[in-house]
């Protein structure tokens, strides 16, 4: 619960180091098994609560199965703690096996669920730079090793009260583990900058809001498509008036258009009646069908030229976007089944959109979960990113601002102005050093502009990719295998 409470809205960063502790001190010296039952609490504890925003449109059903599958994840980290905490230096491998955890949880099953890792809880916390040393993989590191390393140093000082012995190699190791993440983190400062490397571009986020939560029927799609268009419309009228400045370049959420405009002549005409209000290329947010598959597309649509390049989403989300096993579902409900009738299909390649000159990369929603999704963008030349996106299905669920976090660990990782335009909101404007400058409410019809830095530079958070992350496992790798190995070892010799 001390876990589940550092995450946003909340600011309470800092309570995932004692909540790391307790964890540490509830599986150190147990066996395997107990550990293996412990982490499965712990699992439950943190994501059952993390997670109930899942459940807002669809029922406890969907919400429970997530919570119990995921919390295995935590349950086989925790039997490994367990094995490693004998080790000199526990903290290191225990903190290398939540690594660990994390990546599987991110690519298995259904292409994974990396909600919930322990960076994306940290985007008002001390440690955040370190994104930019080496990602979400580091950044979580050094959070439960702090936290483990300061279960350690008490541990150390009870022993040495009790024994009146002090053991000097585990307390510098113990003072180690919780000194070096802070010490990391404020020596990773400079590379978190707000500064304009390729100049500015002056953006605007439209949130045109929804008629109600959900977007179950074409009614309410096309109330949507119009609400955008209108707020875009007032936008241009406030441009007119002097009020505020003319954007290079608009921003639309995910969905904003799910009328297909390309089949559908009156979308069409809508959208590119707002484009010419503004005189600006727009991002759409539309569903479209190609050839008999569905896409949740990015449309780059010119006043002049009208719609040209497009995004198809890649990371499409299983049992919202596609249904997995499906006929297991329907026979379990047959009502879950009818929300997901057509499957979306995947896209292929990154996407960058050339906006009035402009390099702005794409992650759609769900995509911002993903390293690799927002990474490529920005290898592929992004000078900003932007995470258009759909919370209207959650209600007024702490999801939004949960998202909204990784946005803010995103634009630090790699040092980029972030911005995500949100169907009913939060929609914000988001500095490269993770602030955010601008934002909505939630479920109000508003836009936000602003002059934001471009910048073209790679964090060593960027360049490295996943080395990081593999660096990690494989120390979690080399952990468990001493342990095994010193476990045989002691049995043999306890035969002896």
């Amino acid at each position: 619960m001390l876990l589940y409470v550092s995450f946003p809205p909340r600011t309470l960063w800092w309570l995932a180091l004692p909540a790391f502790a307790a964890f540490g001190w509830s599986l150190r010296g147990r066996t395997w098994k107990a550990g293996l039952r412990l982490g499965y609490l712990f699992g439950l504890g943190f994501l059952l609560p993390l997670l109930v925003w899942t459940g807002v449109e669809v029922g406890p059903g969907p919400w429970l199965a997530l919570v119990v599958i995921e919390a295995v994840f935590v349950a086989l980290v925790g039997a490994g703690v367990a094995a490693v905490s004998k080790l000199p230096g526990w903290p290191v491998w225990a903190a290398a096996l939540w690594t660990l955890g994390e990546a599987a949880r991110a690519r298995v099953p259904f292409s994974g669920f990396p909600w919930g890792k322990i960076a994306f809880g940290q985007a008002d916390g001390i440690f955040l730079p370190l994104a930019a040393v080496g990602g979400t993989p580091v950044l979580g590191f050094a959070v439960v090793l702090c936290g483990f390393g300061l279960y350690e140093i008490v541990r150390q000082v009870v022993e040495a009260r009790r024994t009146h012995v002090v053991r000097r190699g585990a307390a510098a190791a113990a003072l180690l583990s919780f000194l070096l993440p802070v010490v990391g983190a404020f020596a990773a400062r400079p590379l978190v900058s707000d500064t304009a490397e390729d100049g500015t571009a002056t953006v605007a986020v439209v949130q045109g809001n929804v008629p109600r939560a959900g977007l179950g029927f074409n009614a309410q799609r096309r109330a949507v498509l119009d609400y955008h268009a209108r707020e875009t419309e007032r936008l241009a009228a406030q441009v007119k008036a002097g009020k505020v400045p003319q954007p290079d370049f608009v921003l639309w959420p995910e969905n904003s258009s799910d009328i297909d405009p390309f089949s559908n002549p009156d979308a069409h005409d809508v959208i590119e009646a707002a484009v010419r209000a503004i005189g600006a290329p727009i991002s759409v947010g539309g569903v479209v069908e190609k050839n008999g598959k569905l896409y949740n597309e990015q449309i780059l649509w010119d006043p002049d030229k009208g719609p040209g390049d497009t995004y198809d989403k890649r990371q499409i989300q299983p049992f919202g976007e596609y249904l997995p096993l499906r006929s297991l579902v329907g026979a379990i409900n047959e009502d879950w089944t009818s929300m997901v009738r057509q499957n979306f299909s995947r896209g292929s390649e990154p996407g960058v959109f050339t906006m009035a000159g402009t390099e702005v990369g794409l992650a759609t929603c769900y995509e911002a979960a993903f390293d690799w999704a927002v990474r490529d963008t920005v290898t592929d030349g992004a000078q900003m990113i932007s995470v258009p996106s759909n919370n209207a299905t959650f209600g007024r669920s702490e999801m939004t601002y949960q998202q909204l976090a990784m946005s803010r660990v995103r634009a630090v990782e790699h040092s980029r102005t972030v911005t995500v335009p949100v169907t009913s909101g939060v929609s914000a404007v988001i500095m490269p050093d993770g602030k955010i400058t601008q934002r909505t409410g939630m479920f109000v019809a508003n836009s936000l502009v602003q002059e934001v830095p471009l910048r073209s530079s790679q964090t060593p958070g960027t360049r490295l990719g996943e080395l990081p992350e593999l660096a990690l496992v494989l120390l979690a790798a080399a952990g468990l295998g001493w342990a095994v190995t010193a476990g045989v070892r002691a049995r043999r010799a306890g035969d002896v």
